[in-house]
């Protein structure tokens, strides 16, 4: 319908002048992929899995947004693809609450231990352990929190550029 949301060449993704984030969005889908079948095979992270989902559903949103910017008014094809980024942000909404659920399950089962057979010596100890354990899983927190911030500019930084988007002295 030439409405400018891509098929014609004029509109996001067309002649990548649009969102120029197909690369991206195929890796984020490929991690996901990735991530699901490690999970699948005992080897991998449910986090990977809720991180990669939600990248997905940010993706399509990013999608749609831009698309909107470019389309024509009561475009035919930005309808389409508004009720198709609703059906992905409803899959990746599914996909996170089973992943978490089924972390949650995992780590009931792991953390059951017999604490009624302890003296208080080993209780004491088993403390201890477990507040040194926090406390390194905090700073470890922090750190990388610290690196995803610096990751998340470079990442602005780099999408600014690859648009053409001029840096700000």
């Amino acid at each position: 319908d030439g409405s400018g949301v891509g098929g014609d060449g004029s509109g996001v993704g067309g002649d990548g002048s649009g969102v120029g984030r197909e690369g991206s969005d195929i890796l984020v889908v490929s991690l996901k992929r990735d991530a699901a079948d490690k999970v699948i095979q005992g080897t991998g992270k449910f986090e990977e899995l809720v991180v990669s989902s939600r990248e997905i559903a940010a993706s399509t949103a990013q999608l749609v947004a831009a698309s909107r910017v470019k389309a024509r008014p009561k475009s035919e094809k930005l309808k389409s693809l508004k009720v198709c980024s609703r059906s992905v942000s409803e899959a990746t909404g599914q996909v996170v609450a089973s992943t978490q659920a089924g972390a949650e399950r995992k780590n009931q089962v792991a953390q059951k231990m017999d604490y009624s057979k302890l003296s208080l010596t080993q209780a004491k100890r088993l403390e201890m352990e477990s507040q040194v354990k926090a406390l390194e899983l905090e700073k470890e927190l922090e750190m990388e929190r610290t690196r995803l911030a610096e990751l998340r500019k470079l990442h602005y930084h780099l999408a600014g550029t690859s648009e053409g988007w001029e840096e700000e002295s």
